[in-house]
């Protein structure tokens, strides 16, 4: 297992190096936003309809988000949850907790790959079953590094092996972005990122429909 890594002392500040922290850098991406969260749409989707799920403050995963935030967090979960499951599929969220990270800010992807699209538990490459924000935050303050996948079935939290993540990846993640892409085969970053456009633009064009429908709705039951 690999040691902990150090926790930055600026955790919960505002970093002038980092891309999810300068909001003009990702400013076209921002589907909705609190003062403490910002649901984007990611800069080179996987899949039509990959959204993340960012903490405005910098932190390094969200093992080191504060707890305070954790009704704010499931609450955007819910909403991006009804959000894809409405227009694209029902979702997988999937973290890496700063192993392999490449974007050092704690970012949840969802990834609309449907029900079908899960972990098989009983090939044991998970340390436990997630049942709060608390398991992942215990985690990170003792172990460091983890990645996370939450499929229809349960959450689980791995840790930093590189077996069981690439384990992961071949028989979960790709197969999920081979049967709810676009494409045919799979594609590097770079890749998604000069196809990506259309699908981005489609996605904030289904985010505003949603928004008004749940607005319609409110509307709706309050009167």
């Amino acid at each position: 297992m690999q040691s902990r890594s150090k926790v930055s002392s600026d955790a919960g500040t505002i970093q002038a190096d980092c891309s999810f922290c300068q909001r003009s850098r990702i400013a076209s991406y921002i589907l909705k936003e609190t003062p403490t969260f910002r649901i984007v749409a990611d800069h080179a989707p996987l899949v039509p309809g990959h959204t993340l799920i960012v903490p405005v403050n910098h932190y390094a995963c969200y093992g080191d988000v504060p707890a305070s935030l954790d009704e704010e967090l499931l609450a955007m979960k819910r909403e991006v949850q009804t959000f894809l499951a409405r227009f694209y599929a029902p979702l997988v969220f999937w973290e890496h907790g700063i192993f392999r990270q490449t974007v050092f800010h704690a970012h949840l992807h969802c990834f609309p790959f449907g029900t079908e699209t899960r972990y098989d538990p009983s090939q044991g490459l998970h340390e436990q079953v997630v049942h709060s924000q608390d398991d992942i935050r215990a985690w990170y303050q003792t172990c460091g590094q983890y990645f996370y996948l939450e499929d229809a079935h349960a959450p689980y939290l791995f840790a930093p092996s590189m077996d069981a993540y690439s384990r992961i990846i071949q028989e979960v993640l790709v197969p999920g972005a081979l049967a709810h892409g676009r494409q045919t085969g799979w594609r590097s970053p770079q890749q998604r990122q000069a196809e990506g456009a259309p699908f981005i633009e489609e996605l904030k064009a289904k985010w505003q429909q949603f928004q008004q429908q749940e607005a319609t709705h409110a509307n709706q039951t309050s009167s």
